[in-house]
């Protein structure tokens, strides 16, 4: 049992509850019960609780980041992956974590940045691409917001840190031809009985990010395989449901045969699986090696070249806004193309090609 010192907070637990773990927490008068689904989680925040007792004033960066990662897990409700990778790229940008979050200076955050830019990986030999380090820099800036909102630190050292280097925007995708080619080869394995290959369809055919794919379960198959759920997503408006394409209806109820539920539909994966996937089917087809991600701009940029409006391919995507899909998913080229189709369907005295497809998103 672990128990706080300390007159005004005393910490007990964790105890076992039924299939959790639970901590009773007694300070001022008052007293709260929290559930947890490991004996170590719990254990972790019992160690949070006890450093956010300290003096807020002395807090080290690995106090703060153990506290932040409790916010993000506890308040927020963020999902465990996606709290888990931004702990660790905290923990790789953060040089030394030893250090008091109130000695970070705008000179010394200027320093922490440049170093972990330049810094050369260890598996790759280069220093991380412009997306990378600029993407961890804003993890940073929001990091620091949160410490100034818990008065740990006065003031945001990164708020003045300009990212460096270009952004790149959308991932190199295959040609028509290509991606026919492809698809062949994926029905091919999908009818010898490969879920990795079924997989891999979810992001051309339905526009599906890896870390989507991953999540579905049993119960998301639904309507005798013709819809998919998202009830979840990164976004609120990646919470969508998708028409199932007939070409995969029957390999995914196949998936779904003698499945629990809640059963993972794909088993236990990591969105690294459904890339490498993707890649590994490029290799087959003889067709230039892509990302998911690039495959999910595919199905976009095919989708808006089709004729089919940009708000109906955003919310199939799951983005916000059609302005996301044309400047990281869609090529320009295929927008333009599309509106030159109206145009002329237009002058044609026509509109069936217009309004064709328009019913890519449930």
């Amino acid at each position: 049992m672990a128990r706080q010192r300390s007159e005004q907070l005393r910490i007990f637990g964790p105890y076992r509850h039924r299939r959790q773990f639970r901590i009773v927490i007694r300070q001022g008068g008052a007293e709260t019960s929290r559930l947890f689904e490991t004996e170590a989680e719990a254990r972790s925040v019992i160690r949070a609780l006890h450093r956010a007792a300290k003096s807020d004033a002395n807090k080290t960066l690995d106090e703060a980041i153990e506290l932040y990662e409790e916010h993000l897990r506890h308040e927020k409700g963020n999902k465990r992956v996606s709290v888990d990778a931004t702990v660790d790229r905290m923990r790789a940008f953060f040089p030394d974590v030893e250090l008091v979050v109130s000695a970070i200076t705008a000179a010394r955050a200027a320093a922490i940045y440049t170093a972990y830019r330049t810094k050369l990986g260890a598996r790759t030999g280069r220093p991380p691409a412009a997306d990378t380090h600029r993407n961890v820099l804003s993890e940073a800036r929001t990091f620091m917001a949160w410490c100034v909102k818990m008065k740990f630190v006065a003031s945001n050292a990164f708020t003045g840190v300009e990212g460096v280097g270009r952004r790149r925007h959308g991932k190199p995708q295959l040609r028509v031809d290509e991606s026919r080619r492809w698809l062949r080869v994926a029905v091919a394995e999908a009818e010898q009985g490969k879920p990795g290959a079924v997989a891999a369809m979810f992001t051309l055919l339905l526009g599906m990010r890896a870390s989507e794919v991953v999540s579905r379960v049993a119960r998301d198959v639904d309507d005798d395989g013709k819809l998919l759920w998202i009830p979840d997503s990164k976004t609120a408006a990646g919470k969508r449901t998708l028409e199932i394409p007939e070409m995969l209806r029957p390999h995914v109820l196949r998936l779904t045969t003698n499945l629990e539920p809640d059963a993972p539909l794909f088993g236990q994966h990591w969105r690294d699986w459904v890339r490498k996937e993707v890649a590994r089917i490029c290799v087959a087809a003889k067709t230039p090696v892509v990302s998911a991600h690039g495959m999910r701009g595919l199905h976009s940029t095919l989708a808006v070249r089709a004729g089919i409006t940009g708000h109906v391919v955003a919310q199939a995507l799951g983005h916000e806004s059609f302005s996301t899909t044309l400047q990281s998913y869609a090529t320009p080229s295929s927008f333009a193309a599309a509106k030159q189709d109206a145009v002329l369907d237009v002058l044609e005295g026509g509109g069936s090609r217009a309004r064709a497809g328009n019913g890519l998103a449930a």
